[in-house]
């Protein structure tokens, strides 16, 4: 089976995914294009079939006779005007069928988007790369926010965009966090509400609208940081992390559309072991004892530890899939549990 991440390309420490080669860091965007294997575009062309006669296809595999035309033998060439085809322009190979009036945002739009932001507004490109053989790219750039918790416990913010042109995903934007210690990333959610932008690819997908949208996404670290110092300052008895676990990786309390088997007794005795001292920064202030350790134990758990074929397979489902509807219904019910 052929990996998930064709390429792969990041800047600084070798980022929690482990996965793709180091560039020098302040790279212009084409640097970035090709060494994260973004420098192609996705081209579309109809779906065709061949309208055979019934007759004709009657005597297939038979000697055809003396002056029996082409399409009579093989059929007639038909469009059909409702779907096209997506390919990639470098290798030809084909990605998808999608409606005809799918708008396609191709790999350097991902990375351009960045391009204002990395030279006046101070963010940092830090990791870019494609997916399933190009039906999915990312971009993940530093945004120069960072928060301290107790223990110098830090958390620095980011934006991921990524998006697909298989109908998986639609162009997404979203603020999220890293902390420094394990390298696990969170989105930035509150009240159950995600931060993330999202553009259809029903319709055009327009950067500066995208980018103003975000300005109040972004605008919500502080908040967001704040109720994390609350998670922080939460202190947890050993029967409130247990149940805290059940409810997040068994969905105790309610029905969940969350795929059957996605955690297990396994899963449960890893994240409580992490909790209580083998996790990433568990012994820091901030994280022994408190609901943030308990929502650092499984977003560690999912970034890091949770079984999967392969680390690609982890990263997709980490930040698009079932882990990052995990690491969500994590921080809603840490929330809970502090409030």
């Amino acid at each position: 089976m052929a990996h998930l991440v064709q390429t792969m390309a990041y800047v600084g420490e070798t980022p929690w995914h482990n996965l793709g080669q180091q560039l020098p860091a302040k790279q212009p965007i084409d640097v970035w294009a090709r060494e994260a294997g973004m420098d192609w575009t996705i081209r579309e062309t109809p779906v065709r079939y061949m309208a055979v006669d019934s007759d004709a296809g009657a005597g297939a595999g038979t000697s055809s006779r003396a002056g029996t035309s082409v399409s009579e033998l093989y059929g007639e060439p038909m469009e059909f005007p409702d779907q096209k085809v997506l390919y990639r322009s470098d290798t030809k190979a084909a990605l998808s069928v999608v409606s005809s009036r799918y708008q396609v945002v191709q790999p350097k739009q991902v990375l351009e988007f960045y391009r204002d932001l990395t030279e006046v507004s101070g963010y940092e490109l830090e990791t870019a790369g494609v997916l399933k053989a190009g039906r999915k790219f990312w971009a993940l750039a530093r945004t120069g926010k960072s928060s301290t918790l107790k223990g110098n416990d830090v958390v620095n913010g980011y934006l991921l965009l990524a998006t697909s042109c298989d109908g998986t995903l639609a162009t997404t934007a979203t603020p999220t966090t890293i902390r420094v210690v394990c390298n696990n990333t969170l989105s930035i959610a509150l009240s159950g509400t995600s931060s993330a932008i999202k553009v259809p690819h029903s319709t055009s997908f327009n950067a500066q609208a995208v980018k103003k949208q975000l300005g109040i996404a972004v605008s919500q670290w502080d908040n967001f940081m704040y109720r994390m110092k609350t998670l922080s300052e939460c202190k947890v008895k050993s029967h409130e992390a247990m149940n805290y676990f059940l409810r997040v990786l068994c969905q105790t309390d309610a029905q969940s559309d969350l795929a059957p088997g996605l955690t297990n007794e396994r899963a449960l005795k890893k994240v409580q072991a992490m909790y209580e001292g083998q996790g990433r920064g568990a012994e820091l202030q901030a994280a022994k004892g408190t609901a943030w350790g308990l929502l650092c134990a499984v977003t560690e758990f999912v970034d890091h530890e949770r079984r999967a074929r392969s680390q690609e397979y982890r990263l997709d489902s980490a930040w698009f899939g079932q882990g990052a509807a995990l690491k969500q219904r994590a921080l809603d019910v840490a929330l809970q549990l502090a409030s």
